[in-house]
């Protein structure tokens, strides 16, 4: 298999995991020796016997190298799996000395290896695919730290999400910290972020706070402005407001008017605060954000109307799909309707992935976000 072509891909749906195994396999097909590298995402009913399904893909397929996680969702190509017990594969050629597999990063005392330099300071730039455990509440500043250590580095990927254990592959089966794949400039690769929401009203300065307790903005109680962002008519109830309405705390230095999505977790009508779900500082900005249907497809769109303009008509080998467990069914629809949505505009080709309990693009955590990820 020359490096033009794409990807294999397998996907099944069963309770048994052999049985969702071999189903992928037989999908795969012939697999040539030039593969090298696989990916897995599978259904967290599975969790428990992840090790046994990389161990049985490796011994069938012959490829060495793998890595993934478990989620409550997985998708392949054109359909989704929600909540149902499932499988989805892909594997593919490489150039040789591409990659390296990151297999665990999760203390603040964790450095990449020192037998990695060569091989970082001979690249440009890197792209990082990682699967990270929610458990692990240092995951922003290790991705940072992380980022920094990457010449030209970039972070995509996501959080394993799972009712139970949240393992993850790098080769081996790991857990509480990020691990994955780092490629260097040699892959070829295209990501790009879709928030989900869109800006309700301008951008705001927090001029007082505790932690994540909002007290004043623009030195005006927090919940009065809050209220008139809003609406009249969701001032009037705010428990509609709950699951629409959400925090967008922009990026600093963003040219693409970027910012993390942050759920509202808490009013306080007496003392008209509001609690965020982000550590907060005094000076910095708020802007409320909606999340609907509508929103939601509307900006899918703007990202893959983007991608497509810089794929000047290329066709991706391969690619991967990192969505947010509250997006999919929830607000695209039944059918697939998310994932469908990406080969409509993009074309056919080989993608797996996984909803997730938090996105990474570049160094930051994000949430209610879709993370595609494309290998050219």
């Amino acid at each position: 298999m020359s490096d033009s072509h794409r990807f294999l891909l397998g996907h099944a749906q069963a309770a048994d995991w052999q049985e969702a195994v071999a189903g992928c396999l037989a999908q795969l097909g012939e697999i040539t020796p030039a593969a090298n590298l696989g990916f897995i995402y599978a259904s967290d009913s599975h969790a428990n016997e992840l090790q046994l399904i990389v161990e049985r893909l490796r011994a069938a397929t012959g490829v060495a190298h793998w890595s993934g996680t478990v989620g409550i969702g997985v998708c392949a190509t054109d359909r989704e799996y929600h909540q149902v017990p499932a499988l989805a594969v892909m594997i593919g050629r490489f150039p040789a000395n591409s990659f390296k597999l990151l297999n665990f990063y999760g203390r603040a005392a964790d450095h990449l290896p020192a037998t990695w330099d060569p091989w970082l300071q001979a690249s440009p730039t890197h792209v990082a695919v990682l699967h990270g455990d929610p458990t692990n509440g240092m995951l922003p500043e290790l991705m940072k730290q992380l980022h920094g250590e990457l010449p030209g580095g970039y972070l995509v990927g996501g959080l394993s999400s799972s009712q139970g254990s949240h393992p993850q592959i790098a080769d081996e089966l790991l857990e509480n910290g990020l691990s994955g794949v780092v490629f260097n400039s040699t892959v070829n690769v295209a990501t790009a972020l879709s928030q989900g929401c869109s800006p309700i009203a301008e951008k705001r300065t927090i001029t007082d706070c505790n932690d994540n307790i909002v007290n004043y903005i623009d030195q005006r109680p927090a919940l009065d402005v809050f209220k008139e962002d809003i609406g009249e008519i969701l001032a009037r109830d705010l428990n509609r407001a709950a699951g629409y309405i959400f925090a967008g705390l922009p990026v600093a230095g963003s040219d693409t008017g970027d910012y993390l999505v942050r759920n509202l977790i808490g009013i306080d009508s007496v003392g008209k605060r509001i609690a965020i779900g982000d550590q907060l500082h005094p000076g910095q900005k708020i802007q409320f954000c909606r999340r609907d249907s509508k929103t939601a497809r509307d900006d899918m769109q703007r990202m893959l109307d983007e991608l497509k303009t810089r794929l000047r008509g290329a066709v991706p080998r391969g690619g991967l799909y990192h969505s947010c467990l509250g997006r999919g069914e929830d607000l695209f629809g039944g059918d697939s309707a998310e994932i469908k949505m990406i080969h409509a505009t993009l074309g056919d080709f080989p993608l797996v992935g996984f909803f997730a309990n938090g996105e990474i693009f570049n160094q930051r955590l994000y949430g209610y976000t879709g993370v595609l990820t494309l290998f050219l």
